[in-house]
């Protein structure tokens, strides 16, 4: 698996790699996927918000968190006082994976392998090299993985500004809002997510202020 790197336009912003991204082979995810799904927000955005992979909706409309856990995201960003619409949110990796069910046609989401998120880690970093964030919010393992290493585990330090390795930004990590909505106690999961998005809010300096004056 060679990886995007020579499918991403050096130093291009935002557009560019927008219009560059389905022309990606780096990874055969590309083969069964609809299309790859980019990031979308403000190209100046001070959060850049990172999940795992399309799912079956995201594939379907071309956008990301765009079902049930983006809707979950959208609340949660808004009752810790970060505006939804001034965010840049995007995934690890930008192609749909998935598995059928034995029976019908319905499109089960799978985990990306370590290899399929290293190949197309060089679309994030692009992406964080256009926005130039002040702050990184990475939602869930294979989110956090891909940019603080392969032994970070978010349950140990889930809601804790760290630093990205070899980057400016900061970041916090969190669960998926999928986590969330899998959960036997969504209530409390749901407040838990919200605390560790208000600790990123924090990080800014004040919490209003998702996109640079």
């Amino acid at each position: 698996m060679a990886g995007a790197e020579e499918f991403v336009p050096e130093g291009a912003g935002i557009d560019r790699l927008r219009a560059a991204v389905d022309g990606c082979r780096g990874c055969d995810l590309y083969r069964d996927a609809t299309r790859a799904v980019f990031g979308e927000g403000p190209a100046d955005a001070a959060v850049l918000v990172v999940g795992e992979v399309p799912g079956d909706q995201e594939d379907r409309q071309g956008h990301p968190f765009v079902g049930p856990a983006g809707k979950l995201l959208d609340r949660a960003l808004e009752e810790a006082g970060i505006d939804r619409a001034g965010v840049y949110v995007t995934n690890a990796v930008k192609h749909f994976k998935f598995t059928r069910a034995e029976r019908g046609k319905r499109r089960i989401h799978k985990k990306p392998s370590r290899t399929e998120v290293v190949a197309c880690r060089p679309w994030l970093i692009a992406e964080m090299d256009a926005v130039r964030p002040d702050l990184v919010l990475l939602l869930g393992a294979t989110a956090a993985q891909s940019l603080l290493g392969s032994g970070f585990r978010v349950t140990k330090d889930r809601g804790t500004v760290l630093e990205v390795p070899d980057r400016p930004e900061r970041a916090v990590a969190t669960v998926h809002p999928s986590a969330v909505l899998r959960s036997d106690d969504r209530e409390a999961a749901y407040r838990d997510l919200v605390a560790d998005l208000r600790s990123a809010a924090s990080v800014l300096g004040d919490a209003q202020r998702t996109t640079r004056r």
